[in-house]
């Protein structure tokens, strides 16, 4: 195994798509799409607190919804989410969100 592969995806995202401000946001600050949701599919939960870290570890095994909270270069925060599709642990699609899009602190 080289030193340099990546981790593995632990999960499968579903469709993914990322919305017109989370897009904007990420154009300002030079990154993209891409880099948060490989961090997301790997398990780095980015800005979470120790509950909600728990909970998407507790998700992994039970096929319940994702999220993950980064911060942009520039300071805006983006959420990834992953909707989970009934009981069978099958996840439906995934998003890239900017938070102010939202009018509630979370996603």
């Amino acid at each position: 195994m080289s030193l340099n592969a990546a981790p593995r995806q632990k999960f499968h995202p579903g469709q993914v798509v990322a919305t017109p401000g989370a897009l904007e946001s990420l154009a300002a600050s030079g990154q993209s799409p891409a880099e948060f949701l490989d961090r997301h599919l790997r398990g780095d939960w980015g800005d979470l607190d120790d509950e909600d870290r728990e909970l998407n570890d507790l998700a992994l095994l039970d096929g319940s919804r994702l999220l993950s909270a980064y911060t942009t270069a520039r300071g805006r925060r983006i959420w990834v989410i992953t909707e989970a599709v009934g009981d069978g642990g099958e996840r439906s699609s995934g998003a890239v969100k900017e938070a102010r899009q939202s009018n509630r602190e979370g996603p």
